[in-house]
């Protein structure tokens, strides 16, 4: 018995990606394979941490099989991540695998097992581990009524982002605005290079600069005098859903030329998180 299905794949982020460029970092993007399709995520340039931010959406999915085994039993997803070179094809950077969560027609849409939640699916390149992606996916079977009884994809819209789909309110988490700030002690490491999110920038100061990139909206912070900086960051609330602050040593050559000396990933930031001391609750103490 045939059934018919849209697939939903929520391509949120990944993280510690495989550095595949001589600068340390990549340009990667992901590709889903469903069943007879395939679709591709936007190339996000010079990150190991891509924000993608996506809703991919795959139309008219045609399965064969009873319904209760498709409720139970659903195919499995493909997620492959490429680097995308400026000459020649995409080098291949890991794959992993998922199953989606199944919504029959005549099941309603609400908790708990709608919307999907954000997962993280361990990405491996051969036997090696190489990352992790945050995503989540939906098969929703498409009725007698047709897509018009699907649910809805509740925004946000994006118009600088022209066609591309934003993982919807409910699904992505929700940010919250952080502060980063930098310290560099130590004027021999010629070039401090902190990339976070999208894309890196890099303004000099001294000896040195730092490229600085946060999730979602890009941001750049230079150093000061005494080799310190900061920049607005817009992050996740849920700590474990924070990216990690990747940091590489760069040696300045001649002519504006750069080399990778090496490169650091501080896997965690929940030890370096500052919460500002509730100024109501410390009144209260005082006063009761």
């Amino acid at each position: 018995e045939k059934q018919v299905f849209q697939l939903r794949a929520h391509m949120y982020q990944a993280r510690s990606l495989f550095a595949a460029d001589s600068s340390g970092l990549s340009d990667p993007f992901a590709r889903v394979f469903f069943i007879s399709q395939s679709q591709c995520t936007e190339v996000l340039n010079e990150t190991l941490c891509p924000t993608w931010d996506q809703l991919l959406v795959f139309d008219n999915v045609e399965l064969y099989g009873e319904a209760h085994e498709m409720r139970d039993d659903p195919p499995i997803i493909v997620i492959e991540i490429y680097d995308q070179d400026t000459v020649g094809k995409a080098d291949f950077m890991g794959r992993t695998f998922a199953k989606p969560v199944v919504k029959m027609s005549d099941e309603h849409y609400c908790p708990p097992r709608f919307p999907p939640q954000l997962e993280y699916y361990q990405i491996y390149r051969g036997n090696s581990t190489a990352g992790d992606l945050l995503a989540a996916f939906e098969l929703l079977q498409i009725g007698p009524g047709g897509k018009s009884d699907l649910p809805p994809i509740d925004g946000p819209t994006d118009v600088d982002r022209g066609p591309i789909l934003p993982v919807p309110l409910g699904i992505r988490p929700v940010l919250s605005k952080y502060r980063v700030e930098v310290i560099a002690l130590e004027h021999q490491i010629l070039m401090f290079s902190i990339v976070w999110g999208k894309r890196a920038y890099q303004m000099s100061a001294l000896q040195g600069s730092v490229c600085t990139g946060c999730t979602g909206r890009e941001a750049a912070a230079a150093l000061k005098e005494r080799g310190t900086g900061s920049l607005l960051a817009d992050l996740p609330e849920n700590e474990l859903l924070h990216p990690p602050l990747n940091i590489r040593v760069v040696d300045c050559r001649a002519f504006g030329r750069y080399t990778l000396v090496g490169s650091h990933a501080v896997s965690s930031l929940r030890k370096f998180i500052y919460r500002p001391p509730d100024k109501k609750a410390q009144h209260w103490n005082m006063t009761g």
